[in-house]
């Protein structure tokens, strides 16, 4: 007779690596144990009818905001939040105070995600025009996910917008590096169409043109070094549809929202 399952959850449907399929899902000892019928097993039943079971997520763009701007939220309560929603394993960005771009900065967050962080951790290290000449060796150093790039202004102080500090970093890297893509010449030109209060001016300041445009040049400065770069949190059709001819070097993540929203209609709603 077989050994009984800890948990068997029935009759949903499974998201694996071959698709999606109607099964079963026996647990045993904390971890997957079967897949498929296994309507003649026993062990406690849940019934997921109507319901997808998904592998745990890995997050590869997360801000937990520690050190430094912690009353925001910190390693451990961000992630006691993934874990929470199927999460089980997080790139935590390197925007924080201070900013993560040395073997120190990065040594200090490892140390600090030990024994508080709730699922498994790597850290973004910013690639900088300072620190452009150890990249190799920081990319390497123990839990870092690799150089993180704003080539756009965001939160913080990052930014390296001109192509030959791009290049600077691109050639020596060789992992693939990440990169926020907006075209920062084009958000100083367009600034004056931002509207304090406005949140419906988002979008028209930070407009598709902006992000495709920073997307081109990075492929541009990709093929020109020989490296391979990932794009985050992609946001417009129009890269979707430009990096399509390019996939020997851009991977690239997108956010649900910028698959369900629109950015002149979402942003008009908020207050």
């Amino acid at each position: 007779m077989d050994q009984p399952f800890d948990l068997l959850l029935t009759g949903g449907t499974i998201v694996n690596h071959d698709g999606e399929h109607a099964a079963d899902l026996g647990i045993r000892n904390g971890r997957v144990a079967a897949i498929g019928d296994l309507s003649r097993a026993e062990g406690e039943r849940q019934d997921c009818t109507g319901l997808h079971l998904l592998p745990g997520v890995i997050d590869t763009q997360v801000h937990f905001r520690e050190p430094g701007l912690d009353h925001k939220e910190d390693l451990e309560s961000g992630s006691r939040a993934a874990v929470m929603g199927g999460v089980t394993a997080v790139f935590e960005m390197p925007n924080t105070s201070p900013l993560t771009t040395s073997a120190e900065t990065l040594a200090d967050k490892v140390a600090r995600g030990h024994h508080r962080m709730h699922c498994d951790f790597a850290f973004w290290v910013g690639g900088t025009h300072e620190n452009a000449h150890e990249v190799a060796t920081l990319e390497r150093l123990p839990g870092a996910a690799g150089i993180k790039v704003f080539v756009g202004s965001s939160t913080g102080a990052l930014l390296v917008e001109d192509d030959a500090g791009v290049a600077e970093i691109l050639k020596r890297t060789r992992r693939r590096a990440a990169f926020h893509a907006e075209d920062e010449p084009m958000l100083r030109e367009r600034k004056g169409l931002r509207v304090p209060g406005d949140p419906s001016s988002h979008p028209v300041w930070r407009s598709p043109g902006a992000a495709l445009k920073a997307t081109q040049r990075l492929v541009r400065i990709a093929r020109e070094t020989g490296a391979r770069i990932h794009i985050l949190h992609i946001s417009t059709a129009e890269e979707m549809v430009y990096l399509a001819d390019h996939k020997d070097v851009a991977s690239v993540e997108v956010t649900p929202h910028h698959l369900t929203l629109d950015g002149t209609e979402a942003y008009a709603r908020l207050g």
